[in-house]
């Protein structure tokens, strides 16, 4: 019997995470950090760190901006969290 962990039947892929999420947390920026703490749905740490990469040189609001932004797309795309 095959253990499928708590992703339980689902088609969804898994994923072998890389290195330490928490010291990946505790490496980003005190404000994407609380960002982070109120997302709507978990956010990886990686994730976060690629948005800041790409958009800090325009500025903490730029990149909280892109991440809501981001958000707001996943959101849209989960038919889980759309209302009826």
């Amino acid at each position: 019997m095959s253990r499928a962990g708590n992703l339980g039947e689902t088609g969804l892929r898994r994923r072998r995470r890389q290195g330490d999420p928490m010291r990946d947390y505790d490496a980003l920026p005190a404000p994407v950090r609380k960002w982070l703490a109120g997302a709507a749905r978990p956010w990886s740490p990686a994730s976060c760190r690629r948005i800041w990469a790409r958009h800090r040189k325009h500025g903490i609001a730029a990149v909280l901006a892109r991440l809501d932004r981001a958000e707001m797309s996943a959101l849209a795309r989960d038919p889980l969290s759309r209302a009826p």
